[in-house]
């Protein structure tokens, strides 16, 4: 499937909490912002990426990307903005605070989707669902299950003919949610950076 039938919807519309409520899209690891690390990843993969963001809009902006707001009630919200954005038929989520996804997490992801309506990342045994490549075709559905009140990412999936697709490499799903796992992403980028 060529990448002009893809948008990608970077998440970034979360309170981070546990970092003490900083817009964890804006922080920096290594010198660059986690959502400009992961535009920059996802980019040359996609025909146009969104951002879904709740505060710091034009700081966002500046990354050359459609920003979106959503009512802040976790990811699925995030999604539905997105869908609602997106102008191509199939959208790809990435959580804003996870740097390191696979470089091919699209190209394997699209390869096993076929028929399926979502194909989400799996490795170790866990299943990330940020990460999923979805068809436009569900916003319909997601607005009916969301202004029902639902509001789990996993919950809404299983609703769905969903295809898990593993890769091996499970630290490539690493997230920030602390500022710990900051200073170990710090780690882990210098350490990609010498080998």
């Amino acid at each position: 499937m060529p990448v002009e039938q893809v948008s990608a919807v970077l998440l970034a519309g979360g309170m981070g909490s546990r970092m003490g409520g900083v817009d964890k899209g804006l922080v920096e690891l290594h010198g660059k912002s986690l959502a400009s690390l992961a535009i920059e990843r996802i980019r040359p993969h996609v025909e146009e990426v969104v951002v879904t963001a709740n505060r710091n809009l034009a700081a966002y902006s500046g990354f050359g990307c459609k920003v979106v707001t959503d009512d802040g009630e976790g990811p699925l919200c995030g999604l539905r903005a997105g869908l609602q954005a997106a102008s191509c038929a199939f959208v790809l989520t990435l959580p804003c605070d996870t740097p390191f996804f696979p470089e091919n997490l699209l190209e394997r992801l699209l390869a096993r989707i076929g028929n399926a309506e979502i194909a989400i990342a799996a490795s170790g045994g866990r299943t990330h669902q940020a990460f999923m490549l979805a068809r436009k075709s569900l916003l319909e559905d997601l607005s009916a299950y969301l202004d029902a009140g639902g509001r789990k990412v996993i919950e809404w999936q299983e609703r769905h003919d969903i295809v898990r697709v593993d890769f091996p490499e499970p630290a490539a799903f690493f997230n920030i949610n602390t500022l710990h796992d900051l200073e170990k992403a710090e780690v882990i980028f210098s350490s990609d950076e010498r080998s």
